[in-house]
């Protein structure tokens, strides 16, 4: 009687923690799928201010180009780490094509430019926030698989660690040298 009841509590305790890492799989998923829902919205802006600003930037063809190339690259990404660093990049080519459109007062006044610009700031808030929350599912999902016992059932049914963390490119850790301005 004793051992039936030892063998229905750990039965019972695998399953509980069997559950638990399945659930902090799928909390990354979901956290990945909120980042891909606020990445296509900034890859839906993206022509609309490319469109707007080829009017008013007719020798700029080269960043149109570029950014163009970077989009497609991030959409196209097979997996997280593709997706994290085809995005940088496009990140990076927005950031030139921002600065020379600052060359542009006729652009910078455009109505339509202004509201892209401002949709776009929105966006840029909304997958900050979808990235916080993305590395946040991702550690627990590493504890659970580094931790005893969740790391033992994880092993056991096969769970690997294949998430990495988001983190910033290089250029956006570096400290701003506020003299260079003036």
């Amino acid at each position: 009687m004793f051992s039936l009841i030892a063998l229905g509590v750990v039965v019972v305790v695998f399953y509980g923690i069997y559950v638990s890492v399945i659930k902090k799989r799928n909390n990354i998923r979901e956290a990945s799928a909120g980042i891909d829902v606020q990445l296509n919205k900034r890859y839906d802006l993206i022509p609309n201010m490319l469109n707007t600003a080829a009017k008013f930037m007719e020798h700029e063809k080269e960043i149109f180009l570029t950014v163009a190339q970077y989009r497609e690259n991030a959409l196209n990404a097979k997996n997280m780490a593709e997706k994290f660093d085809a995005d940088n990049k496009l990140v990076g080519a927005m950031h030139q094509f921002i600065a020379r459109a600052e060359d542009y007062p006729e652009l910078k006044s455009d109505v339509a430019m202004n509201n892209a610009q401002e949709a776009m700031a929105e966006v840029e808030e909304h997958i900050a926030a979808a990235r916080r929350f993305y590395n946040s599912a991702v550690k627990d999902y590493k504890n659970a698989l580094e931790i005893f016992p969740s790391s033992m059932i994880a092993k056991m049914i096969g769970m690997k660690d294949e998430y990495p963390f988001y983190e910033a490119v290089e250029e956006a850790k570096e400290r701003i040298d506020v003299k260079k301005f003036f």
